[in-house]
């Protein structure tokens, strides 16, 4: 389903809950027109939800709405996200890209960027103590997901001897007020050459070059989640969690009321974080000890 220029995804059985596909990285500039196309479209949606487009963080609209947050890097330029923005070790770990042998370099969409993309996607199938969801998927459909939005889409491509063992890909939203990092992954197998770092480092360039004032890393903190290593990562670079209202706009009655019973939310947060912490344990030590998987 498309409304107003932009796919929408439907979740849910019992509520049916639709937001962008894109959800994070594109924006709706008239969501009231969106509400009255998805009521008019004749398949159920109890519940449309959308996020703000930064750098607005008050509240603009009146709908029902709860807090989101972006992880947010505010680009000037190169040299002062280099300088003033990220602490010694990111900085020194995209210095040791270079010393390593790594070259960075934007990269055209082709054949060839989305077979590197597939190996790298199916190197290991556990990453960060969990299944990676594109583990296993063949060529066609990593083919796919790679060629979404790449008008407004730029890759970034780290080699090491002329072998693809890094990506970037940075989707633009229509304003060109941020790039969002929709992936950024590196071959585990060469982890300890910091192409990772030196992938965000582009990315900084490619917005000081383009006039972007955002780069953003998905949410700064998913849920109730305890500090981790991913969180580590994006603030030594420079990332800062940046609250954002996320409206939900009822379009049946029972949307309105399971809003405010909060059964869209899902089941996992409604679990306490200190017994979702020691699930997170078990199911690391659980696929460590069966699939062992690389480790990061």
């Amino acid at each position: 389903m498309e409304v107003a220029g932009h796919e929408v995804k439907v979740r849910g059985r019992l509520i049916r809950v639709a937001g962008l596909s894109a959800d994070g990285y594109e924006f709706l500039d008239d969501p009231e027109a969106a509400r009255e196309t998805l009521h008019k479209s004749g398949e159920r949606i109890d519940l449309f939800t959308f996020i703000q487009r930064l750098p607005d963080t008050s509240p603009k609209y009146a709908y029902p709405m709860e807090w989101d947050n972006l992880a947010v890097l505010p680009v000037s330029t190169w040299d002062h996200w280099w300088k003033e923005q990220i602490g010694f070790k990111a900085r020194n770990k995209a210095k040791q890209a270079e010393k390593n042998g790594v070259v960075i370099r934007e990269v055209p969409f082709s054949d060839t960027l989305v077979q590197g993309i597939w190996a790298i996607y199916n190197e290991c199938e556990i990453r960060q103590g969990k299944r990676f969801p594109h583990y296993g998927k063949d060529l066609a459909a990593v083919l796919r997901m790679s060629e979404t939005f790449l008008d407004r889409s730029a890759y970034i491509g780290a080699f090491f001897e002329d072998r693809l063992i890094g990506f970037a890909k940075l989707h633009c939203d229509e304003t060109r007020t941020q790039a969002g990092l929709t992936h950024l992954l590196s071959l585990v197998e060469h982890r300890d050459k910091s192409s990772t770092n030196a992938l965000v480092s582009r990315a900084v360039r490619y917005c000081a070059e383009h006039k972007i004032p955002y780069l953003v890393y998905s949410r700064f903190n998913d849920g109730k989640k305890e500090w981790d290593s991913l969180m580590d990562f994006k603030e030594r670079n420079g990332f800062k969690r940046v609250d954002l209202p996320r409206y939900y706009i009822p379009l049946t009655m029972l949307g309105s009321v399971s809003y405010r019973l909060g059964l869209h939310k899902r089941f996992v947060d409604h679990i306490p974080e200190p017994v979702l912490a020691k699930l997170r344990a078990l199911r690391k030590a659980w696929y460590n000890r069966k699939l062992q998987p690389v480790t990061e």
